[in-house]
């Protein structure tokens, strides 16, 4: 989605935001957007571990993007949903009012940069004059330009191009582009017939890191506070099985079948997918760290530094002076595992 798509969703549906958070409230229904990133906790949508633990009935929509998904946030449209730290910091310097609640995963190799075989790039000095996509306004799309900046190039000097997931594995594979900064199960895909040259953990060593994070409408936040600590508890156990039992999300089991069923592939790319997450305890997500502490929070730095890359980039036009607002530790304050 274009940044003047997102702005113009942001700046009129505002007010049907509220409305909707309401009725969402009273009704104890809610609509919840995620993506196709392999997480434990997406056995709980296919399964109705969510909606079973909260005690709401839960319409899930699949979103190509987190961009997307704030439109519809914006629009009224979706209360909770999941969504990289880019497009994050973009939507609430814009004026969305939105809490993070849960940190699902942080920088890790879950998400890289794969170049094509026969592109002429065998490393990261071989870019210039390349062209390379990302979707737009998503993590992997302001790693792209971090990592571009940070070898001393331009958006002139290397084209890229801002693109949904499906159209940058279908570019690729007609040779259109050099390469591509993904996750699965684009992932994979293109590393059919690639490499990967560069990880999203070593452009976040490079000083652009990252996270993915479930967030929820403010005003929905405020007033279902029961729900999300609900929701939070259920991820917690699925992350608690997956670092406990790893036979139980092989490649044979019930778990993976279900993640392939909910977001595509095969069970054995999600198993591997899997193993490719950087996960955080609870109680690590809570400290100061990450959503904890205020002005303090690590997640709060995260989203202001990625908003003043955005405003150099000419992406927004403003960094608000504070982001410790839109996040809260309140979700995982004793969340049962």
């Amino acid at each position: 989605m274009k940044i003047r798509t997102l702005l113009a969703a942001i700046t009129l549906g505002s007010a049907s935001l509220l409305a909707a958070s309401v009725a969402q409230a009273n009704d104890k229904k809610v609509v919840v957007a995620y993506q196709t990133d392999a997480l434990p906790s997406s056995v709980a949508i296919a399964n109705g571990d969510l909606a079973k633990a909260t005690g709401y009935e839960i319409d899930f929509r699949k979103f190509n993007s987190g961009a997307e998904i704030f439109a519809a946030i914006a629009s009224g449209d979706v209360a909770v949903g999941y969504v990289g730290s880019s497009p994050f910091a973009a939507a609430i310097s814009r004026g969305l009012e939105v809490k993070a609640f849960y940190l699902s995963s942080i920088s890790g190799i879950d998400e890289a940069l794969v170049v094509r075989n026969g592109s002429g790039i065998s490393s990261l000095s071989d870019l210039k004059g390349k062209k390379l996509a990302a979707a737009p306004v998503s993590t992997d799309h302001y790693q792209l330009l971090a990592l571009i900046r940070s070898l001393g190039l331009t958006e002139k000097d290397v084209q890229v191009f801002a693109i949904p997931q499906p159209e940058i594995v279908a570019s690729y594979n007609r040779g259109d582009i050099d390469g591509g900064f993904v996750w699965d199960p684009a992932l994979t895909e293109l590393k059919k017939s690639g490499k990967v040259l560069v990880t999203s953990k070593d452009v976040a060593d490079k000083g652009a890191p990252t996270f993915s994070a479930w967030v929820a409408a403010s005003k929905f936040a405020d007033e279902n506070p029961a729900f999300l600590k609900s929701f939070a508890s259920v991820i917690n156990k699925y992350y608690a099985s997956f670092a406990a039992d790893k036979k139980a999300w092989d490649a044979d089991s019930e778990n993976a079948k279900l993640l392939a069923k909910t977001l595509g592939g095969t069970p054995e790319q999600q198993a591997a997918a899997l193993k490719n997450l950087t996960l955080l305890t609870p109680e690590v997500q809570a400290s100061e760290a990450w959503l904890g502490g205020g002005e303090k929070s690590g997640a709060a730095k995260i989203l202001k530094d990625t908003a003043a890359f955005l405003k150099d980039q000419g992406k927004v036009s403003e960094v608000l002076p504070s982001y410790a607002a839109f996040v809260t530790p309140d979700a995982l304050v004793n969340a049962s595992n």
